[in-house]
């Protein structure tokens, strides 16, 4: 893999982290492409607009966010990112901490790279059928 492209995307998911504790719409807005879709942990989607609207109401308070155990995939026009997200957050006056398995999707605009996509699962244990003290 490029090394410049790894560097390149863990460098911008590192401004997203932080404009995301920040509820920074401007730095927000810039890095995504405007057909930006989110999928979240619960299966909702929101578009661009609707990602941004969380922090412009005041609906969505990001305490602190981190970004970790990433592994980037440069696929040339297109990389992927997953790691780990993990937050203590608001949204609506309630809590909405977590840690999460999340993809973010970026691609080549030029020489820069935007956020086109990201998803976010639950991190939860094994299922209970694969447990070893189930017996069949």
């Amino acid at each position: 893999m490029n090394a410049s492209t790894d560097e390149q995307i863990r460098d911008l998911g590192q401004r997203w982290a932080q404009a995301e504790e920040r509820g920074d719409i401007g730095v927000l807005d810039a890095l995504a492409v405007p057909e930006f879709r989110m999928v979240g942990p619960a299966g909702f989607i929101l578009d661009k607009a609707q990602w941004l609207e969380r922090y412009r109401t005041g609906a969505l308070l990001t305490k602190s966010l981190r970004w970790d155990e990433i592994e980037v995939r440069d696929l040339g026009s297109v990389a992927i990112a997953i790691g780990c997200h993990t937050q203590q957050a608001e949204y609506q006056g309630r809590p909405v901490d977590g840690r999460f398995r999340i993809t973010h999707i970026f691609v080549r605009d030029g020489e820069n790279w935007r956020l086109a996509g990201l998803q976010l699962s639950p991190i939860a244990g094994p299922p209970p059928f694969n447990s070893p003290e189930r017996t069949a």
